[in-house]
């Protein structure tokens, strides 16, 4: 049933007492092989015997479930976008001087259109003057009067314009 041990296991039977003027050898916890151990019979006796491990619990085994299609889409994606953003920066810096060359041309540009919008004005009430100030026949001002009334927030408006 078992197999033969290189060591024997022997019990005193409860029925004998141990002699108590002889000393009992005494068995280190290190002095004990792999395997062997203190257990307790069903009469009571504490012995050292050969025990087999208790198996491991088996746990079950799911089966592997695919990978989404989201989490595919986004592991692909990651590294593209990371070198896009890589080579847009590497392209910005070959791009550095002209972009500052064109930044300037654009601050010229928007000094030119300021300048106009402001001279314009001047050169046309410049040249009025000097026409209405020569005498041919100058320049007459209309002056226009408005009169409207309404009743209430939201009443209809009326009014009247007279030209002079």
């Amino acid at each position: 049933m078992y197999e033969p041990t290189a060591y024997e296991i022997t019990t005193p039977t409860p029925c004998t007492p141990p002699p108590t003027t002889t000393v009992r050898p005494v068995i280190l916890p290190a002095d004990i092989p792999p395997g062997v151990d203190w257990v307790t019979l069903p009469n009571g006796v504490r012995t050292l015997a050969y025990t087999h491990p208790a198996p491991a619990p088996q746990i079950p085994v799911t089966p592997a479930q695919p990978i989404p299609a989201w989490a595919k889409t986004t592991a692909l994606l990651a590294p593209t976008v990371g070198v896009g953003i890589g080579a847009a920066g590497i392209g910005l810096s070959y791009a550095a001087p002209g972009l500052i060359a064109m930044s300037h041309a654009l601050w010229s540009a928007a000094a030119l259109v300021v300048a106009a919008v402001t001279a314009v004005p001047v050169l046309i009430r410049t040249a009025r003057r000097a026409v209405g100030s020569s005498g041919s026949g100058g320049l007459s001002t209309t002056h226009i009067t408005q009169n409207i009334t309404a009743t209430g927030l939201f009443g209809r408006a009326n009014g009247t314009i007279n030209n002079r």
